[in-house]
């Protein structure tokens, strides 16, 4: 289910009588720039364009001057849809006589679209690492180490899963590909080179004997982990 808020021109529920007959929590507040300052938050942002295209169009640009972090969709009637353009900057539109099909599949691709463009953060965070998948770059605990590109690679593989067990021949496949010749050792020659970078941290990446290596998330994994390779 998704929270909708709908900016109403008149206060009432009926702007789209099928958004009822539909399972999402909806919340009506007046479509006035006064009301938008305690506005709930919510996934989705209908806005009443039935009656007053150009009130509508001016509280759009107010939505997002002041932030808008949820979809904007559009309701108007069949008159009104001609005289949307580009420039009014919402998600979607949709009839206010649309029946509760259309309407749940409006959503449902709205919010889809709005999470597939949302930004990835580019970093990952932990027990004190933070990896900048990005820049590629790694700090412990404020302090950056110097790595090699496969060092890197291997560190940012076993942080995203952390506390899982690899086996060297997964590692092998994950970080160097299927198509690299080389033997297991060349996994156990780039953990001991991580751990004598990470200093004191070196039991981030714990030894799981005759298994693999994993990264260790948690105080009491590092505490008990053997870093004997």
């Amino acid at each position: 289910m998704a929270s909708i808020l709908v900016l109403a021109s008149r206060l009432s529920s009926d702007v789209l009588p099928s958004l009822a007959l539909l399972s999402h929590p909806v919340h009506v507040i007046a479509a006035e720039p006064a009301q938008l300052v305690s506005a709930p938050t919510s996934d989705l942002i209908m806005l009443d364009a039935r009656t007053d295209l150009v009130a509508a169009k001016t509280l759009c640009k107010i939505l997002h001057a002041t932030g808008l972090d949820a979809p904007l969709v559009l309701v108007v009637t069949e008159g009104g849809m001609a005289a949307v353009s580009p420039d009014w900057d919402v998600a979607d539109v949709v009839l206010d006589t649309a029946g509760p099909a259309e309407v749940e599949a409006r959503i449902r691709l709205v919010l889809g679209r709005a999470n597939a463009d949302a930004p990835i953060d580019a970093r990952i965070s932990a027990a004190g690492v933070v990896i900048d998948e990005a820049s590629y770059s790694v700090k412990v605990n404020e302090r950056p180490l110097d790595l090699t590109y496969k060092e890197f690679e291997l560190l940012r593989f076993l942080a995203q899963h952390p506390n899982r067990v690899f086996t060297r021949e997964q590692l092998l496949s994950e970080v160097w590909g299927y198509d690299y010749f080389g033997g297991t050792r060349t996994v156990d020659v780039h953990v001991r080179r991580l751990r004598a970078k990470l200093g004191d941290m070196e039991q981030l990446i714990g030894t799981v004997r005759n298994v693999g290596y994993r990264f260790n998330s948690s105080p009491d994994q590092i505490a008990k982990s053997s870093v004997n390779a």
